[in-house]
């Protein structure tokens, strides 16, 4: 590829503009559909979400209004008057289908001095979404015209129309933040401008072909605004870091004194090589989140894919043609005092820190495995106590919110959770005197059963045979206290009135049973993805360097990164250690996709560096290195690189813990966490010494398989100055140096 990119300089660099420019314009006019509800999540919140968009039934958008004083009780005339206020002022806009009175709902608190406004917001959630600011700005003039009540608003609306926003807000924020970070420390790395423009770049446009196809492809297999941020993270990593290996291991060859053309070469096949292995190994990774049969995951898995394979794709085929272009006119814009501070033998030494850091390393093999991997484990421990759910809104938002304040003083004015649990039934007869009994029996059960409170809301759609049954259950809504509630509906009182009814299904819908049946899943399908994941890994490290103990060693070292971060993670942001340092504070869960999501990520991330360096490791031996000196120079040699690799990923996830959402800090952190420990600990302490304490049995691979297919590049990079063996070279061959060749 990279021959032949070189060969077709113009071909490469003008059809790949050209496929970016297709891919954006017509991503853009197809447009992108996005997962639905009852795509988006499993068991009975899925079915419940099916029965009520084939019965054409919208879930309306609800919003309550909180009218409080500390003074003045619900009864007095001038507290009424404000939740008059309230009222008309809602009504005024336009956008409620219903506004309801608490001294009709008697939504009264006990002490008197709290009241709640209900309002149903006209067509669909999307609907109300769009409309609810002008309710916003109703219910915030009649606070401002009594400051001595508080009179807030809360609800799904006005949630979701935060949510959006900030979604978008974040990832305008992520974007710019995060390109001028790579770019500076690119800066650094090469000292000059042009060499750190290139891998931004190419990054940059693999993202822009990737978003477009995600979006002409969303008809087939929708997507979401998860995947978009996940897209850009991951997009943005990974293809600075191809481009950055590929980049340096050239400018390396040249530093050495190679020819343009032979350098070209060897970058293509060893780097291009580690390129190739570390895609596939991210897009196997990524594909294990299709087990799940979520489609949230499905559609963060495509993305991160796409992004990849185009990624990897611009690395092994535009990036060559342009190095071809430019020659040694990549080191052009030099920034004096950087250039200065490079040191010409560093690419081959790896500088005095990580010297300093290697040879003890080599030299005690023993106790560096011991120590480092004591350390890990540490890290990793509060992984034992590892909590997760669904986080409600309340903790997905940053504290000191407005909404979250709107929250708590509902909660604490009229304790349970905010949001009740749904019964969707849908029977033959909806109005039969059997059904209409069994409603009211699960309504009298479920108020009398302790764990669930008032004020229960039935609503019958008699000409589509569907009713729904909204019951508060006790807790915070992701609790064990609402678990315990949540089954206990599901598994007791259902069953034993509604379901009774010939003909009739009930599933158990709402924020509680979605966090509850996510869980489930999640627990259900990790151990298969966990498996998928690592045993594809393994086949293809061994299969990559046909041997059983450096893939083996692999699996191993990257379960000890991800373990690790997982511990960081759940000490942070569930028991809170640190969190104030994050702008956050512990929200005493996990979200539940994190966890799956960051072992994936990292599983295929981690081999970049693992591939890189190990690929590294085996050039030296086949050049006659001993393993001892190969494993030196091969950590040594590839130290900057990885280095300058794993500051940029650090620092663009670090871009992600500084976000507004909890579960994008926590997928930040996590990843931040993990890619540091991993080039750290990982690469320059276990790896090497663990392989020294192999020695030769590193390249062990038993004669029975023997038979696995040989996917090295099978060409020796020839010392400096003796003649290039490398079976192709990217300048296009002359006449004659061809007919010799057909000759032979």
């Amino acid at each position: 590829m990279g021959a032949w990119s070189a060969r077709n300089r113009k071909t490469a660099v003008f059809g790949w503009l050209l496929f970016v420019i297709l891919a954006a314009v017509l991503g853009g006019l197809h447009g992108s559909t996005r997962v639905t509800e009852a795509e988006s999540m499993p068991g009975q919140v899925s079915r419940a979400a099916k029965i009520l968009d084939e019965a054409g039934v919208k879930s309306p958008a609800s919003e309550t209004v909180l009218v409080q004083s500390t003074t003045r009780s619900a009864d007095d005339p001038d507290f009424r008057a404000v939740v008059a206020q309230v009222v008309t002022a809602v009504d005024g806009t336009g956008k409620a289908a219903e506004v309801r009175s608490p001294y009709d709902t008697r939504a009264v608190s006990r002490d008197g001095h709290s009241a709640l406004v209900l309002v149903t917001l006209k067509g669909d959630r999307d609907q109300a979404v769009t409309d609810v600011p002008a309710v916003l700005d109703a219910v915030a003039g009649v606070q401002q015209r009594n400051p001595g009540l508080t009179v807030v608003e809360l609800g799904d609306a006005s949630s979701g129309k935060w949510i959006q926003d900030q979604f978008k807000n974040d990832f305008a924020r992520a974007e710019w933040t995060a390109v001028p970070l790579a770019l500076g420390i690119l800066l650094v790395a090469f000292g000059a401008l042009v060499a750190a423009v290139l891998p931004v770049l190419l990054a940059l446009t693999a993202f822009v072909a990737a978003a477009g196809l995600v979006a002409l492809t969303s008809g087939l297999l929708h997507t979401s605004n998860d995947a978009s941020s996940v897209m850009l993270l991951v997009g943005l990593a990974v293809g600075v870091d191809y481009c950055l290996f590929y980049l340096r291991r050239e400018r390396e060859e040249r530093a050495a004194g190679r020819d343009p053309r032979t350098a070209l070469a060897v970058a293509a096949a060893t780097s291009g090589r580690a390129v190739l292995v570390s895609g596939v190994t991210v897009v196997v990774a990524m594909a294990g989140m299709f087990l799940t049969g979520i489609a949230d995951f499905r559609a963060m898995a495509f993305a991160t894919i796409l992004v990849v394979v185009t990624a990897v794709l611009g690395s092994l085929t535009v990036l060559p043609a342009l190095l071809s272009m430019l020659g040694d006119r990549v080191d052009k814009g030099r920034v004096p005092l950087l250039a200065k501070l490079r040191r010409p033998d560093a690419a081959q030494t790896g500088g005095r820190f990580w010297n300093a850091v290697l040879t003890p390393v080599l030299n005690r093999p023993l106790a560096s495995t011991v120590l480092a991997g004591a350390f890990l484990l540490a890290l990793a421990a509060p992984l034992l106590t590892m909590h997760t759910a669904n986080l409600t809104f309340q903790q997905q938002l940053p504290r000191g919110n407005a909404l979250v304040t709107a929250s708590q003083k509902i909660e604490a004015a009229f304790p349970g959770s905010p949001a009740p649990a749904t019964v969707v039934i849908r029977s033959a007869d909806i109005g039969s005197p059997a059904m209409t009994a069994a409603i009211a029996d699960l309504k009298a059960k479920a108020l009398a059963s302790g764990r669930m409170h008032g004020p229960v809301e039935v609503t019958v759609h008699a000409d589509r045979n569907v009713a729904t049954v909204d019951i508060p259950l006790d807790g915070t809504g992701n609790d064990a206290t609402s678990n315990d509630a949540l089954r206990t509906l599901r598994e007791d009182l259902v069953p034993s009135t509604v379901l009774k009814v010939p003909g009739t299904e009930a599933p158990v819908t709402g924020r509680t049973a979605g966090s509850y049946d996510f869980n489930a899943r999640m627990t259900g399908s990790m151990p298969l993805v966990f498996g998928f994941v690592v045993a594809f890994a393994f086949l293809l490290m061994l299969t990559s360097f046909r041997s059983i103990a450096v893939a083996a060693t692999a699996v191993v070292l990257n379960l000890l990164s991800v373990g690790a971060a997982y511990g960081v993670l759940t000490l942070v942001f569930q028991h809170g250690v640190g969190a104030s340092l994050l702008g956050t504070a512990g929200v005493g869960a996990v979200e539940s996709w994190v966890p799956l999501f960051l072992f994936v990520i990292l599983f295929g991330l981690s081999m970049d560096y693992h591939v890189f360096v190990v690929s590294r490791i085996k050039e030296g031996r086949d050049r006659g290195l001993p393993t001892r000196a190969a494993i030196a120079h091969g950590i040594r040699s590839t130290a900057g690189v990885v280095t300058s690799a794993a500051v940029i990923m650090v620092a663009v996830f670090a871009v992600f813990g500084t976000l507004s959402m909890q579960a994008m800090k926590q997928m930040g952190v996590g990843l931040a966490v993990a890619v540091l420990i991993d080039a750290t600990v990982i690469r320059a302490v276990l790896l090497p010494s663990v392989m020294t304490l192999l020695g030769d049995r590193n390249w062990y691979l038993p004669r029975w398989l023997h038979w696995l297919p040989d996917l090295s590049h099978g060409e020796s990079v020839p010392p400096i100055g003796a003649p290039d063996t490398l079976r192709q070279t990217p300048a296009a061959p002359d006449r004659e140096a061809r007919h010799r060749r057909v000759g032979v």
